[in-house]
């Protein structure tokens, strides 16, 4: 049963990895990583770009795409968060954190590409119901700035690094 189990495994990983299938692998893998699952989608990014240069900008823009759309997720589990903790407790608790988010708005979500607080950032502006859209935007223009400088400096900066 293992080795059947690591027979497919071995076929799907296979499979993901074909050109036809590259994008689409992408994006999933990016929408996921962007939700507050430990995840990170420059490798997959990474090896696609690099197995096929002519995708620079369809990865790029697929990522980025996935990537703010796991953030956009992760506004809306914050924002239903936030409504079922006031129905619970009847009370806001606004940290320093909290403040710091609330004073800057939407233009805070820039840093959702951050690794580690990038994800959660998303969530919490969620929970403060900062307007979803302008938090999207600019959710979109710091991955896009992410993907765009990690992918081109792996791949022109260090042509060697996935040899």
């Amino acid at each position: 049963m293992e080795a059947w189990i690591e027979l497919q495994l071995s076929a799907l990983l296979a499979a993901l990895a074909l050109p036809k299938f590259g994008l689409s692998t992408v994006f999933i893998v990016s929408l996921v990583s962007a939700t507050l699952l430990p995840l990170g989608s420059e490798p997959a990014v990474f090896g696609l770009v690099k197995l096929n240069p002519s995708l620079f900008w369809p990865a790029v823009s697929v990522a980025t795409l996935g990537n703010t759309l796991g953030g956009a997720i992760n506004w809306w589990m914050g924002y239903g968060t936030e409504r079922a903790y006031q129905r619970i407790t009847d009370r806001a608790g606004h940290g320093r954190a909290l403040r710091w988010l609330a004073n800057f708005g939407p233009p805070a979500c820039l840093l959702s590409w951050l690794p580690v607080v990038g994800d959660p950032l998303c969530a919490v502006a969620g929970w403060l119901k900062l307007p979803f859209w302008p938090c999207v935007m600019y959710m979109a223009i710091g991955k896009l700035a992410r993907y765009i400088t990690m992918t081109a400096g792996l791949l022109w900066l260090f042509p060697g690094a996935l040899k």
